[in-house]
Order: C-alpha cells, then sequence, then structure tokens
C-alpha cells in the first residue's frame, strides 16, 4: 500500500473512530485507543501513520486519548489473546493492522 493510499486510510478511519469517544466522554477523562499488529517490520510507520491521522480529527496521544500499542511479532495466533487482553481492559476502540 503506497504512503499516500495508507494515509488516506488511516485518516478516513481516524474520522471514523472519532465518534464513540464523543458518545464516551462523559464516562472516561481519556478514551483509550487499544491497537494492535499481526508483525513487527512496520510497526513505526504503521504508528506514526495512524497517529497522524487521529491527530488530524483533533486526537493526540497523551493529551485527549491514549493509545496502547501491542504487536503479536509475527505470531498471528497471538492475535486473539491480544483483542481479549484488550476487551478484558474495556478500550474504548479495539484498532487493527496486518
Amino acid at each position: 500500500m503506497s504512503g499516500i493510499r495508507r494515509r488516506e486510510l488511516i485518516t478516513l478511519f481516524g474520522g471514523a473512530a472519532s465518534w464513540p469517544f464523543v458518545a464516551r466522554a462523559e464516562q472516561s477523562a481519556r478514551p483509550v485507543i487499544g491497537l494492535m499488529h499481526a508483525t513487527i517490520q512496520a510497526n513505526d510507520e504503521y504508528v506514526a501513520a495512524f497517529k497522524d491521522g487521529l491527530g488530524q480529527t483533533g486526537y493526540v496521544d497523551g493529551r485527549n486519548v491514549t493509545i496502547e500499542f501491542r504487536s503479536a511479532e509475527g505470531q498471528y495466533d497471538r492475535l486473539p489473546a491480544i483483542a481479549a487482553e484488550f476487551v478484558r481492559r474495556q478500550v474504548n476502540v479495539i484498532a487493527a493492522g496486518i
């Protein structure tokens, strides 16, 4: 996926992901996004693009949203456990990349 297409996707996702934050604003001072990724190779680029997309919609990690990142480090069978952890912790949004 090209850099521009990825940014467009992340920006689109960031806009779509913002609506749960409004609905839960009274429940939590700072919403939490559980961000999971299957591989470790593209993590830095992926996280940077994700944060950039959220930033374009007004959400900044550490200021008005918390992003918790988990990597399966290429072990795809770990993904269900990571998702289950986020569900147990009751994060506001779970985002996933491969």
